[in-house]
């Protein structure tokens, strides 16, 4: 088992080191080479002669206690006892030995959890958290992730598509969202509507007028109250001024669509960062399903 943690710190994240497998630990940054001998499984030689292999798994991002205990169960029988999450909401086992990768990966599926996402695969999708978590969504990004990892489900497990396919998946136009080959992404098509009633007792109106990045937005008054107004002309939806000001409704249930952009990415790994290309738009927000959105993706 890992070894006890070290006291938190006002800032920064954890210390990974004491939570990595003791092969990790050994050869950290002396590996020589790695391969991939099936579809969700990773095999690293060390310039010693060492051996590890990670053995990475599909799960849900929001996970009940109940989930959470049963792979540290199989970590724990199977797994040497390590085992960490990727950013994309992935679990990873690590082993020693190539005789523990077989009836790791039967413990694995036997109990739910798809083996895979590694190499030229479709990879989990990144999301933001929806309606669970979220004070400001236009959808359901989780939602809309269950939806389509069912459909693509054997594209997680397979390792035949052209190169790794990275998406992502964002409940709403200015917050978390993020950069994917494919990014599926809410798309307001109306200007908010104002509840003059509230501005003035729930909204500090000079920050909602400089969050505008078009300034659109300008103090004014209404029925003898202060309150704000949109020049609809400017105005390009994008629904920056819902988060400060909840009155400036934007969310509708018939004018907030979805938009599929493809091939952006933030990091200078491997090529430089680059600008999304917009491929669909106007695509409704139809949960619990969201067909259409899945019709495109796989069609993409």
């Amino acid at each position: 088992m890992a070894e006890a943690p070290r006291m938190p710190i006002e800032s920064g994240c954890p210390d990974p080191i004491q939570y990595m497998h003791p092969t990790m630990r050994r050869n950290y940054g002396q590996w020589a080479y790695h391969d991939r001998p099936r579809p969700g499984v990773l095999h690293h030689t060390s310039k010693h002669n060492e051996e590890i292999w990670t053995v990475r798994a599909g799960t849900q991002r929001q996970m009940d206690v109940y989930t959470i205990k049963k792979l540290c169960d199989i970590s724990d029988e199977f797994g040497d006892g390590f085992m960490r999450f990727t950013i994309r909401s992935n679990i990873e086992f690590m082993v020693d030995a190539e005789s523990k990768v077989e009836p790791l990966i039967k413990a694995l599926q036997d109990a739910g959890f798809p083996v895979g996402g590694t190499g030229p695969t479709v990879s989990m999708i990144s999301h933001t958290q929806g309606w669970l978590h979220c004070d400001i969504p236009g959808t359901d990004a989780s939602g809309v992730v269950k939806a389509l990892m069912d459909d693509i489900y054997e594209e997680f497990q397979k390792s035949e598509m052209p190169n790794r396919v990275h998406m992502t998946t964002s409940c709403c136009q200015i917050n978390c969202g993020g950069h994917g080959d494919i990014a599926i992404n809410i798309q307001h098509t109306k200007p908010p509507k104002i509840n003059h009633d509230l501005v003035a007792n729930v909204c500090e109106r000079p920050t909602v007028v400089a969050r505008c990045p078009v300034a659109a937005i300008r103090p004014a008054m209404v029925n003898g109250k202060p309150t704000l107004e949109v020049d609809e002309k400017k105005c390009i939806c994008c629904g920056a001024c819902f988060p400060p000001c909840p009155p400036m409704q934007i969310n509708d249930p018939v004018h907030s669509k979805i938009a599929i952009w493809i091939g952006g990415k933030h990091s200078n790994a491997r090529s430089k960062p680059s600008f999304q290309k917009l491929v669909a738009a106007g695509l409704p927000n139809n949960p619990p399903r969201w067909p259409e959105v899945g019709a495109v993706v796989k069609k993409i």
